[in-house]
């Protein structure tokens, strides 16, 4: 798991500074989220830090069942003491959520703005407050407004 973790992160921080290619790294990110499927199924996930590391390979998913997916094995991993698995859970939920059009909860999302390159915070519902968040290790609201801003400089 921890190489798999390694490449999905390499993945992600392209060197010199260059742009994600998401033609090359998509394909990547499939073949990971299948073996990483396959460990899962066969129960070859043991310790907290398997689980977090399949959850954030899921969490670069397409699709909201890899969200769902990523979530449970996050909670699994905050769980078994994974530094991360709480905020992981967070971030897996607010996507999943995002992802069957529904308001996030705890404003850890944003979505790139049509004929714009800047982001907006995705849509926001009731119910986590700002203790809540700050407990899964997540920006309270006005962090996550502000981070908003910072982005769109």
């Amino acid at each position: 798991m921890s190489r798999i973790f390694a490449e999905d992160q390499a993945d992600r921080t392209p060197k010199d500074g260059k742009d994600i290619d998401w033609k090359v790294v998509s394909p990547r990110d499939e073949k990971r989220q299948a073996r990483v499927r396959e460990l899962y199924e066969k129960g070859n996930l043991n310790t907290g830090l398997d689980y977090f590391h399949a959850g954030l390979v899921f969490q670069h998913g397409s699709k909201p069942e890899d969200y769902l997916l990523a979530h449970e094995l996050a909670v699994v991993a905050a769980v078994k003491g994974a530094k991360g698995g709480l905020s992981l859970a967070a971030v897996s939920e607010d996507r999943f959520l995002m992802a069957i059009n529904r308001p996030q909860r705890f404003g850890t999302q944003y979505k790139g703005v049509v004929g714009s390159p800047g982001v907006n915070l995705y849509e926001i519902g009731p119910g986590v407050t700002d203790k809540l968040r700050k407990e899964f290790h997540s920006r309270t609201l006005a962090e996550a407004k502000a981070r908003e801003a910072e982005l769109n400089k």
